[in-house]
């Protein structure tokens, strides 16, 4: 058990090195009460996030359109080394019971991924989670700060990294996304 095991952290490390890996299955935050998805829906721009192998760039941004009454499309972009890499997926509310526990896939052939709201006021911020579960054994979570705007002031920040604490996730490595100069660069070509 104990080769197996070794063999396939190994082979996982290089997909989580930038993530956050903790032991132990993934966590059961609360979401957001009565969220409406109609609502969510438009740009958002990535305020901070926990570190992830899949977004390196900055000026990242999310563009949500709602395509039936539980699902949308999501276009992201970032600027990476002076490029602008865009990326299209489709969302779902994955349980109507529970409409803040959404689900988002890059690709068609992989599953939906977790993409649960914790908390927003649907005009300022909102506070997003995902997390991967491999084996029960350990868990990456990936957390994001987002805005209706490019910067959010440092007491919603707060208020919004609160929101994760709550639920005992931790965000002491959060990073703030670099967001200056984007409207030039990006405005145009998304």
């Amino acid at each position: 058990m104990k080769s197996s095991f070794a063999v396939v952290f190994a082979f996982l490390l290089p997909i989580i090195g930038a993530q956050v890996p903790h032991w132990g299955p993934c966590p059961e935050p609360s979401v957001q009460p009565a969220f409406n998805l109609k609502q969510f829906m438009g740009r958002w721009f990535e305020i901070a996030k926990l570190p992830a192998q899949f977004e390196k760039g900055q000026c990242i941004e999310n563009n949500f359109t709602l395509t039936t009454e539980n699902s949308f499309r999501v276009a992201s972009a970032e600027v990476l080394k002076g490029e602008i890499r865009k990326l299209d997926g489709t969302g779902v509310v994955e349980d109507p019971k529970h409409p803040a526990k959404l689900g988002v896939s890059y690709s068609y052939v992989l599953p939906f991924s977790p993409y649960w709201i914790l908390s927003t006021d649907y005009v300022n911020y909102a506070v997003v989670y995902s997390c991967t579960d491999i084996l029960r054994l350990f868990h990456v979570d990936f957390a994001w700060i987002m805005g209706r705007t490019r910067s959010l002031p440092d007491a919603t920040v707060w208020k919004a990294k609160d929101a994760f604490v709550k639920n005992n996730i931790d965000v002491s490595r959060m990073i703030i996304t670099k967001q200056q100069g984007c409207d030039k660069r990006i405005e145009s070509d998304i």
